[in-house]
C-alpha cells in the first residue's frame, strides 16, 4: 500500500482536519515544477518551505492541545478515584455502577492516548515522505534543514511511559472494584534462580503505544518502587556481556550447545545504582529433563573490579550477609557456590566486557504472581565494550564510563553502536502441565502488532552486528533486518475501542466503504494524484496472483470458471471442467504460477563469508537410532555370510561357486554400513542439517542379492 492511500485509510475521523495535507503539498510541488518547465528555484523553495512550516505548526499545535486535554482528564479521574478510595470504608461505599463509570472514562482516555500516538507517528511519516519527494524531484536538499524544525517542535517524540504507568494503576484499581491484588512488586530485583517459558517477538515502533495500552487492560504495569513517582530513569536496564577473544560464549549460545553459558553484569536505573547483579544464564536441552535457568547474586559496584580479578573473595562478598542472618544458611551457601563458579569461570576463560545492551523496560505482571509476565523493551541499543581492535574502551574497568542511560548515546561513534529498530516483547508464562495460556495472550501474540522471532538474543545480535568482522556464523534473523514487520490490522477482540463503539460498527462500515471507493477513484482517475513509488510504506502492495494464492486458489481459477460459464456447448463445458480438475489434481491450488522474479521473505542469504546458524536440537535417542540402524544392517550382513558359509561347506561344487556372490554381498554390506554409520555420527555431532536418507545402500544391497541369486540359479542349471 502506498503512503497516500495509507494516510487516507488510517486517519482518525475526529482528527481529520489536523493531519498534514499531504496531497496538497504533493500537488503544489508537482504543479510548481510543471509550470516552471521542471526547474526549481529559490523562490519556489521558500514558498514550499512556508507551506511545510504551516503544516508543522498545525500538527504541533493540535498535539499540544490534545496532550493537555488527556493530562487534564487523567488528573480528574485520579481525583475521582481518590474520593472513591476514601468512600470504601465509609457508610456509603461506592457501588458497582460507580466503578463501571470510572472504567468507561479510563477506557476513553486509553483510546485518546492510542489515537494521539497513532496521529503523531502517521504525521511524522508524512513529513518524512514529502521531504524525500521534494529532495528527489527538485534537487534541493531540504531534509537536514527541516529536521531542525521538526526537532524544535517534537510532536513525534512524546513519551507516554509515565502516562501509561498512571493509567495502569488507576485501571487496575477500577477493574478490581477497589481491591487490587497485593504482593511483592519488586520481584524483578529480588529473584535469584527462576525458570520461565519465554517467547520473544519484535514490535514495530508504530505499534508500541497501542501494545502497552492493550496489555495494561489485563495486567498492571509492574512498579518496583511504589514509594516514589515514576521517572524515566526507573525503567532503564543495562547489561554488560562478557566473552573472550575467541567468542566462545557467543558461539555456544548461537548454536544452543548443551550447557552453553552467558555471563553478564546488570544494573537497574541510572549509573548511580550501587547494586550490580552478576548473572549466569545456562542453556539446557529438553532431553536432559532440565530447564534453562538464570542465576544471579548481587555485588556492590565498588567491589566488582576486585571480584572479577579474583582479589575480592567469595567469603568477603557474603560475610555481611552471613552476619546479618536475613537469609538461611542454605540460601547463602547456594549463592556462594554460584559466585565461586562464576569467578573461576571468568578467570579461567579470560572473559572481559564485550557488548553492552541498554533498553527501557515496561513490565506487566500481577504483584507477587509470576504466572503471566510480559515485558516490552524499547530503545534497545548495543554498544561495544571490547578492546579486540586495540581500542581500550573500558580502560581496565568492568564497563565503559563515558556513557550512561542517556539514549540515543550521540557521543558514541557509529561503528561502536547498534540502535535496534524494533521493540522486543517477551511473554513469560508459568503454566501447569496441560494448562493453556489466557485467551487474551494468545490473541495478542497472534495479532498484527507483533512478529515472532524465536530464540532472539540481545547478546547474540550485539556481537554479530558490532563484531561482524570477527564472527563466521550469524543468527538467522540478521539478514532479515531490512524486512518491514508491519502487517495489516485484522479484526480482533483485543483492539482498542471506545466505550459504546461496537454498537456503531454498522454505521462506520458503510462510511469505510465510501472512503475506500473515494481513494480508489482518486488514485485511478484524478490527474496529478497518482501515487508514486517513494510513497510506499513498509508493507508493500501484493501482486494479484499472490493475493489469489493467499485466498486458497490459483491465478487460473477465475480463468477456468469464466471459460466454464461462457461455454454454451455442453461438451465444451465438460472439457473445461475436466481440464480444470486435472490441473487442480496434479498441481493443487498453488500451481507454480507464481510470477517470475517473485522473492519471498523466507529466501534469505548469508552475507559473503558468513554462514547462518540455525540451532538444531540433537537428543540422545538420535544417536541410539543411528546405532540401531547400523546393527540392523550388520545383522543382514551376518545372515548373508551365514548363507555363504552354508553353501560353501554343505553344498555341491556348483553351490560352492555360487556362495562367492553371497560372500561379496555380505562384505559390501559390512563396509558400506560401517562408513555410513561413521559419517552420520559426525553429522549429528556437528549438528549439520543434511539429508540423512540412505538413497544408495538399500538399492545396492538388493542389486547384489539379486545378482547372487541369479548366479546361483545359473550355476545349478549348468
Amino acid at each position: 500500500m502506498k503512503f497516500g492511500e495509507h494516510l487516507q485509510r488510517s486517519l482518525i475521523r475526529q482528527y481529520s482536519y489536523y493531519y498534514i495535507s499531504y496531497d496538497d503539498l504533493k500537488n503544489d510541488l508537482e504543479a510548481a515544477l510543471s509550470s516552471n518547465d521542471g526547474e526549481w528555484n529559490q523562490e519556489l523553495e521558500v514558498s514550499f518551505l512556508e507551506s511545510l512550516e504551516a503544516e508543522l505548526d498545525k500538527v504541533y499545535s493540535f498535539c499540544k492541545v490534545k496532550q493537555s486535554e488527556v493530562t487534564r482528564r487523567v488528573k480528574e479521574v485520579q481525583e475521582q478515584i481518590g474520593r472513591t478510595i476514601r468512600q470504601l470504608d465509609s457508610n456509603t461505599p461506592p457501588t458497582e455502577l460507580d466503578f463501571e463509570i470510572l472504567e468507561e472514562e479510563l477506557s476513553d482516555i486509553i483510546a485518546d492516548v492510542h489515537d494521539l500516538a497513532k496521529f503523531s507517528r502517521l504525521n511524522y511519516t508524512g513529513f518524512q515522505k514529502i521531504i524525500k519527494k521534494h529532495d528527489k524531484k527538485t534537487g534541493f536538499i531540504l531534509k537536514p534543514i527541516f529536521q531542525v524544525r521538526l526537532d524544535s517542535k517534537p510532536f513525534f517524540k512524546e513519551n507516554y511511559d509515565e502516562l501509561v504507568v498512571k493509567i495502569s494503576q488507576m485501571y487496575d484499581f477500577v477493574r478490581t472494584s477497589g481491591q487490587p491484588i497485593k504482593g511483592d512488586s519488586s520481584a524483578g530485583g529480588k529473584q535469584q534462580n527462576f525458570v520461565r517459558q519465554t517467547t520473544k517477538y519484535w514490535v514495530h515502533p508504530d505499534n508500541i503505544t497501542e501494545l502497552k495500552l492493550i496489555i495494561l487492560k489485563h495486567l498492571p504495569v509492574l512498579v518496583f518502587n511504589t514509594n516514589k513517582e515514576f521517572e524515566k530513569e526507573d525503567s532503564a536496564i543495562t547489561s554488560i556481556y562478557y566473552d573472550n577473544e575467541n567468542l566462545d560464549l557467543y558461539y555456544g549460545r548461537l548454536r544452543k550447545d548443551e550447557g552453553a553459558e552467558a555471563h553478564r553484569l546488570r544494573w537497574y536505573g541510572g549509573m548511580s545504582s550501587d547494586t550490580i547483579f552478576v548473572e549466569r544464564k545456562t542453556h539446557r536441552e529438553d532431553w536432559t529433563g532440565e530447564k534453562s535457568v538464570k542465576a544471579r547474586f548481587a555485588l556492590k559496584e565498588k567491589y566488582v573490579n576486585s571480584f572479577l580479578k579474583g582479589d575480592y573473595t567469595v567469603e568477603q562478598a557474603f560475610a555481611k550477609m552471613r552476619k546479618e542472618g536475613k537469609k538461611s544458611i542454605k540460601e547463602i551457601e547456594s549463592l556462594e557456590a554460584l559466585a565461586t563458579e562464576v569467578q573461576y569461570f571468568m578467570l579461567k576463560k579470560k572473559l572481559r566486557p564485550v557488548v553492552r545492551s541498554f533498553y527501557n523496560r515496561t513490565a506487566f505482571q500481577l504483584p507477587g504472581d509470576a504466572r503471566v509476565r510480559i515485558s516490552l523493551d524499547t530503545e534497545l541499543t548495543m554498544v561495544r565494550e571490547d578492546n579486540f581492535d586495540g581500542n581500550d574502551r573500558t580502560h581496565g574497568n568492568w564497563r565503559r564510563t563515558d556513557i550512561g542511560v542517556d539514549w540515543p548515546f550521540k557521543q558514541v561513534a557509529d561503528k561502536d553502536i547498534c540502535r535496534f529498530p524494533h521493540a522486543v516483547l517477551e511473554v513469560k508464562l508459568q503454566t501447569q502441565l496441560g494448562q493453556e495460556p489466557p485467551e487474551w495472550v494468545r490473541e495478542l501474540v497472534g495479532s498484527h502488532l507483533v512478529e515472532p522471532v524465536p530464540k532472539f538474543s540481545k547478546f547474540i545480535h550485539g556481537v554479530a552486528t558490532l563484531l561482524n568482522d570477527r564472527v563466521n556464523s550469524i543468527p538467522f534473523w540478521l539478514p532479515q533486518m531490512d524486512v518491514d514487520i508491519r502487517k495489516p490490522a485484522l479484526p480482533s477482540h483485543i483492539n482498542i475501542t471506545r466505550p459504546g463503539q461496537d454498537d456503531e460498527d454498522d454505521d462506520f462500515d458503510e462510511d469505510d466503504e465510501d472512503d475506500a471507493a473515494l481513494v480508489e477513484a482518486m488514485n485511478n482517475n484524478t490527474p496529478g494524484n497518482n501515487l508514486d513509488n517513494e510513497e510506499m510504506v513498509g508493507y508493500g502492495s501484493v501482486p494479484r496472483e499472490l493475493d489469489e494464492l493467499a485466498e486458497g486458489r490459483s491465478p487460473n481459477h477465475e480463468h477456468y470458471q469464466r471459460k466454464i460459464t461462457e461455454a454454451r456447448n455442453p461438451l465444451l463445458k465438460k472439457y473445461y471442467e475436466l481440464v480444470y480438475s486435472l490441473d487442480h489434481y496434479f498441481n493443487g491450488d498453488q500451481i507454480s504460477k507464481i510470477p517470475k522474479g517473485t522473492v519471498f521473505d523466507t529466501e534469505i542469504k548469508a552475507p559473503p563469508g558468513k554462514t547462518i546458524c540455525v540451532p538444531v536440537r540433537v537428543e540422545p535417542k538420535v544417536f541410539f537410532a543411528t546405532e540401531r540402524t547400523f546393527l540392523s544392517w550388520m545383522s543382514i550382513a551376518i545372515l548373508l555370510s551365514g548363507v555363504s558359509t552354508t553353501l560353501m561347506n554343505y553344498g555341491t561344487k556348483t553351490t560352492t561357486v555360487a556362495s562367492i556372490g553371497f560372500f561379496l554381498t555380505s562384505l559390501i554390506t559390512i563396509v558400506y554400513t560401517y562408513i555410513t554409520y561413521n559419517i552420520r555420527v559426525v553429522y549429528i555431532r556437528e549438528k549439520l542439517a543434511v539429508d540423512y536418507e540412505d538413497k544408495i545402500g538399500p538399492p545396492l544391497i538388493c542389486v547384489c542379492l539379486i545378482a547372487s541369486m541369479l548366479f546361483s540359479f545359473y550355476c545349478n542349471v549348468l
